[in-house]
């Protein structure tokens, strides 16, 4: 990834949060046809390792557990993202030597890639993913509402994924190379359509 460093996300709490906010990751594999990129749900967790590690699943028809099973991957979780304006700009009036850009948030994860191919650990990640995404619902479901040979059965189609993660790369391409004036007026366009973004770029 192209990384200037005034775009450069090194807090590691800030890449933590992002991971667990969007937990929705591109898995990216190398395998005998090529480049793969495959869309799973990963839970974070920062323990063990310098830089945490990465839980989840696939179906077991997924020929990535197998292709990518002790290799190098690469996860990457994507935050707010926004089109930016040059009309939003106050120094567009002056001098007019503006242009278009994109704002986005991103994380780059990576580590090798573990199969687990266990039923009571998956078993386990199966529930605190849904006890996790279902939390907000007025009536959450649970793994244990499912008739118990339908669950053995569920677990059997799906093969675990862990990733303890070797390095932690984040980009925050949020208008830190203009003026306080212009990321201010970027930050005022975007507060109704994307405050996430705009939070980010208004001027500390």
């Amino acid at each position: 990834m192209y990384l200037p460093r005034h775009f450069e996300q090194a807090d590691p709490a800030a890449l933590q949060a992002l991971m667990r906010e969007q937990p929705l990751a591109t898995l990216v594999t190398l395998g005998a046809d090529g480049l793969s990129a495959d869309h799973i749900p990963l839970e974070y967790d920062p323990a063990p390792g310098p830089h945490g590690t990465l839980r989840g699943h696939v179906a077991r028809a997924n020929p990535l557990w197998q292709h990518a099973a002790g290799q190098p991957v690469l996860a990457v979780f994507g935050g707010a993202q926004a089109y930016v304006s040059p009309s939003w700009y106050p120094g567009k009036a002056e001098h007019h030597k503006v242009v278009p850009t994109w704002n986005y948030t991103v994380v780059h994860a990576h580590g090798v890639l573990q199969v687990i191919d266990d039923a009571p650990w998956l078993r386990a990640l199966v529930g605190r993913l849904t006890a996790h995404h279902e939390a907000a619902q007025a009536r959450p479901w649970s793994v244990d509402d499912a008739p118990a040979d339908f669950v053995a059965q569920t677990l059997r189609a799906i093969v675990g994924i862990e990733l303890p993660l070797t390095r932690l790369v984040g980009k925050w391409k949020v208008s830190q190379n203009r003026s306080d004036a212009d990321r201010s007026g970027v930050a005022d366009a975007l507060q109704a359509s994307s405050p996430a973004m705009a939070a980010l770029v208004r001027p500390r």
